[in-house]
């Protein structure tokens, strides 16, 4: 019987490669062919089958050089094989043991291993694109001639980051390859509901982008081309979009199935098995022989079984609750350099901004990536300048794409660089959303890799910016493990604590109050020093009332009390909401026995809540009146400066204060 594929021999091509290449493919086949029967005995819960696909993550992963990165999806078991990771790591993996690669905290593929230089994906699919973005422009930066290669399905094109990756990628010319299975369905969704274009190739065009279509199942092809493209992207840094034609031969996974799959369909694509045909193919040319073949079954049946047993043998996790909350966060002691005695009265925005340039001079890895932060400086200048010291490759205008420069940062971090972005507006967080909840938060825990990434985030309202540049939206995100929050509400504070986000490789969220930009003035140390994150501060020290604030509101505060001199209040500015310093929330609540928290925030959801609520839990028997709040209306922001006064919460703090204290 002859083979159903065409191959073509290439002249640079050996006999010895070829039947590495048989071999590389032969590995992951046998290890799912068993999967399933351990599927089915029920040792391990799920199985996500890429048999027929073989030919794409072998024949890729194989043309690139061992340190180049790669980010595949959870059918590229090939990847993971042809990169020599041990078979009893990933079978640990698999079965969520600790000498897999998360501890237990993460299933089959959604792993990564910089010992591998292999980055796993998340069930959101489309992030990952951006990630390799991040990881390309490293490479780039460094100008060390490397490629990244990363995968996705014919649906996950559909998603926006597709869109926004490639685009970045063209226009900031990536050496990265885009690598699309098209296997025919998105789960049962087939890909006549998934675009409307002959080919994904064609999306190229768009981007004005190479791109090329490849015979997914024929080896040879995949293995030749690829070969030929990534030394061509390391001489000629640039992106290129591959198109897989492919198919999935089982379900999306085990228990969905395959019912909606035509049976001529499955019949058709059967025939073009890339193992069985390439397998024929070579058996036909006198390079494979039934006993070389028949020998290396035997020698990776024995590998998968001798690694399949010391799999089992391993013990169970036992879960330690100190072990999960320590690996929320990568361990990292902040070296407090102290602020000179010599001092400037300067602006909040120029605290943001000289803190910035400083740490630009200290890290020259750190790369500052936002809408319109180059030649313009950003919308409110904080980077006016900053092209001109330190070059448009590390101060980056970016397409309007929040995810994928979000996900972008995230690559930059893996690949030992420290990425800075500026949202425009707080608001326009929305649109990165995804990446920094799902990719940046919870990287340390999965996989134990940092994420070092610092999201600036103008935000607040009273400058008559209306509903979608005006939200004070640091409850999106305190509540999301992983994630550090800080809000300072004073210059001196802000350029020291700026500093110590960028050196904290944590991924940490630097609120910045527009308000306070050119209205608050202080006394702000000269050269570079660090404030410590999670620490408060007591701005004033009293006996009658503990009032809690951070970011405009703490100068509401200090406003009124300006005016009620017979209460003597303890003011703490948080000035970190994640970790909270509750250290100092409880020693002062305890010693006044009465706290206001005030925020400009909204109050449903806000972080007056939980504080409220852990000073109730806490220090109940000590407070000598119920724990009080004040926010601003259950509204969307108004622009009209009336409607806008009325909103925020600024009027309600005299009364609040009043009504506590003649409790």
């Amino acid at each position: 019987m002859t083979s159903n594929i065409n191959y073509v021999f290439h002249p640079n091509l050996d006999n010895a490669k070829v039947l590495y290449l048989y071999k590389a493919m032969l590995k992951p086949r046998l290890i799912e062919e068993k999967m399933l029967i351990l599927l089915r005995q029920g040792k391990i819960s799920k199985w996500f089958a890429g048999i027929g696909q073989e030919a794409i993550a072998v024949g890729v992963t194989a043309a690139l050089q061992k340190d180049e990165y790669i980010l595949p999806m959870h059918r590229n078991l090939g990847v993971f094989t042809t990169r020599e990771i041990p078979l009893n790591r990933l079978f640990s993996q698999w079965q969520g043991k600790m000498n897999g690669f998360t501890k237990g905290r993460d299933r089959s593929f959604h792993f990564g291993t910089q010992e591998y230089h292999i980055v796993g994906m998340i069930s959101h699919l489309g992030p990952q694109l951006g990630i390799a973005d991040g990881i390309a422009l490293a490479n780039k930066l460094k100008n060390n001639n490397k490629v990244c290669a990363v995968f996705t399905g014919e649906g996950g094109t559909s998603e926006g980051d597709f869109h926004e990756a490639l685009n970045v990628a063209s226009v900031w010319k990536l050496p990265v390859l885009f690598c699309v299975e098209n296997n025919g369905y998105g789960l049962s969704t087939p890909t006549s509901e998934q675009f409307n274009c002959t080919n994904i190739a064609d999306k190229g065009i768009g981007y004005g982008m190479e791109s090329h279509i490849i015979d997914g199942n024929n080896i040879l092809e995949v293995y030749t081309k690829v070969d030929e493209l990534v030394k061509s992207i390391r001489e000629n840094p640039r992106p290129i979009l591959l198109e897989f034609k492919t198919f999935r031969m089982r379900g999306h996974e085990e228990a969905s199935g395959t019912k909606y799959v035509p049976e001529n369909l499955m019949k058709e694509w059967a025939e073009k098995d890339p193992l069985e045909n390439f397998e024929r193919f070579l058996k036909e040319h006198g390079i494979l022989t039934d006993e070389i073949s028949y020998q290396y079954k035997e020698e990776i049946t024995t590998e998968i079984n001798e690694h399949l047993q010391l799999a089992f043998d391993e013990e169970k996790i036992i879960p330690n609750l100190e072990t999960e909350l320590n690996d929320v966060y990568k361990p990292f002691e902040n070296q407090e350099i102290k602020p000179s005695a010599i001092k400037k009265n300067i602006r909040f925005v120029d605290a943001i901004s000289e803190s910035l340039e400083l740490s630009m001079q200290k890290f020259d890895d750190l790369v500052i990536m936002g809408q319109d932060v180059a030649e313009y400086g950003g919308v409110f200048k904080i980077t006016d300048g900053f092209v001109e010291k330190f070059g448009k490759e590390r101060v980056r205008n970016t397409p309007i794409c929040e995810s994928a420069i979000v996900a972008a940062g995230y690559g930059l971090s893996i690949n030992g660089m420290k990425a800075l972005v500026e949202m425009q507006f707080a608001d326009f967080v929305s649109s990165g959303f995804n990446p920094i909840v799902n990719l940046l938060a919870k990287s340390h825990y999965r996989w134990n890799e940092k994420a070092d990434v610092v999201i600036r985030m103008p935000c607040g309202a009273g400058v008559g910016a209306g509903p979608f540049h005006s939200q004070t939206n640091e409850a999106w995100f305190t509540k999301t493990p992983g994630l550090k929050v800080v809000y300072p509400a004073f210059p001196q504070d802000a350029k020291g604590l700026l500093a110590s986000a960028i050196e904290d490789p944590n991924p940490v969220l630097f609120f910045e109050h527009k308000g306070l930009y050119r209205s608050v003035y202080q006394e702000v140390s000269e050269g570079y020093y660090t404030t410590a994150i999670g620490k408060a501060t007591l701005l004033k020290e009293g006996k009658n009332i503990t009032i809690i604030s951070y970011g405009a509101a703490v100068h509401w505060v200090l406003e009124v009390l300006e005016n009620l001199k017979e209460i003597s209040a303890d003011v703490i500015d948080l000035r970190t909401l994640q970790p909270l310093d509750v250290e100092t929330i409880f020693s002062s609540a305890k010693k006044t026995g009465k706290i206001l928290i005030v925020q400009e925030d909204t109050l449903f959801g806000g972080i007056a809540s939980d504080i409220s609520a852990l000073i109730t839990e806490n220090c109940f028997e000590f407070l000598d009146a119920p724990v009080k709040r004040v926010a601003s209306l259950e509204t969307p922001i108004p622009f009209q400066s009336d409607l806008e006064q009325q909103y925020l919460g600024k009027s309600n703090v005299k009364k609040a204060i009043l009504d506590l204290y003649n409790y």
